[in-house]
């Protein structure tokens, strides 16, 4: 008898970790996918191999890693369903995950594609009505499975072909976990992880400056993602964006990133941290309020004028401005994002 074959998104969580145990109980054959962008599961984009091997110790799953940052970020610039509370649209996010799996599904002969969502758990994408609304925007009606919370929901496609058993799913819902503790010591499944934010779009701070990036520059990419998770950010009204370092760590992870930016600053003969104006086309006297903002934060902040090399990105050219540390930000018409 052929296997079935089915799809399922695979956070990592213990939710998802059940979905794919349920399933396989059944005799389901399963294949995990843990989709990556620079907002989740960004440690993974570079290698995802220790996670594969991971997941295959800890709890024997099948797991392919999936890099969907070209399409996350229209997504990201108009979502149709808009934002959450922060700058996250999860709810386009996972219409967008749902049918990049239906892509899987069709390629690799699946049935049918599987979540461990629970009805309730989450304020925004696990309501009843928006999960109705995903199964439909995704283009998979009937064809989308979620084990944990079948018994509440409208029978799908492999219940009704006896793909899957029904009364073997489970009518979890609500954000308590009690109920997928217990399952998950029936089937044996240990070492889970607590539970956790897992997108850096819904942080407050995180997602302001992201925010700003996305509605400022006229491309964004991975790596104004990294600029955003590092440093203080100082924004003016005309769209100038200062990034100053918090630490040596930082001025190195800064100094990567220099190509991002049109202006690299640093004050002269003191320690202090590196300074990156990503705006170009500035006025002079706007480099001149982000030298100040770099001198403030630097060993010569006491200092009457201070003098702060300028580096054109581009170009090579080197400048150097005397200015006065800052200690006023409403000095210089900015604020701290």
């Amino acid at each position: 008898m052929e296997a079935i074959r089915a799809i399922c998104l695979f956070s990592g969580g213990l939710d998802s970790i059940l979905a794919v145990k349920v399933l396989q109980a059944q005799g389901v054959d399963v294949r995990a996918v843990r989709f990556v962008s620079p907002f989740f599961g960004s440690r993974y984009l570079a290698n995802p191999s220790p996670l594969i091997q991971e997941v295959a110790e800890k709890w024997q799953v099948r797991l392919e890693v999936v890099d969907i940052t070209e399409d996350y970020f229209p997504v990201l610039k108009s979502p149709d369903h808009g934002y959450g509370k922060n700058f996250n649209p999860c709810i386009d996010c996972k219409i967008l995950m749902i049918r990049k799996a239906k892509e899987i599904m069709e390629a690799s002969a699946a049935r049918f594609i599987a979540t461990g969502e629970v009805i309730g758990q989450r304020p925004m994408s696990q309501r009843r009505d928006t999960m109705r609304v995903v199964e439909r925007d995704s283009d998979v009606e009937g064809l989308l499975l979620r084990p944990l919370s079948a018994k509440l929901l409208t029978e799908t496609m492999p219940e009704r072909k006896g793909w899957v058993d029904r009364d073997s799913l489970y009518g979890f819902s609500g954000r308590g976990r009690s109920n997928q503790i217990k399952l998950a010591k029936s089937l044996g499944v240990t070492n889970y992880p607590s539970p956790a934010g897992g997108c850096i779009l819904t942080d407050p701070a995180l997602s302001k400056r992201i925010e700003f990036m996305v509605k400022t520059r006229e491309d964004i990419g991975t790596g104004d993602i990294s600029l955003c998770r590092i440093g203080r950010h100082f924004v003016w009204p005309d769209g100038a964006h200062l990034v100053v370092a918090r630490n040596q760590a930082e001025n190195e992870r800064l100094a990567t990133l220099i190509s991002l930016g049109k202006h690299l600053l640093k004050v002269k003969g003191f320690p202090g941290p590196l300074g990156l104006l990503l705006s170009k086309g500035i006025s002079s006297s706007r480099l001149e309020n982000a030298a100040e903002i770099v001198s403030r934060y630097s060993k010569a902040r006491e200092e009457g004028k201070v003098d702060v090399l300028v580096k054109e990105v581009d170009s090579g050219y080197e400048s150097v401005l005397s200015v006065s540390p800052c200690w006023e930000l409403e000095d210089t018409d900015c604020k701290h994002l």
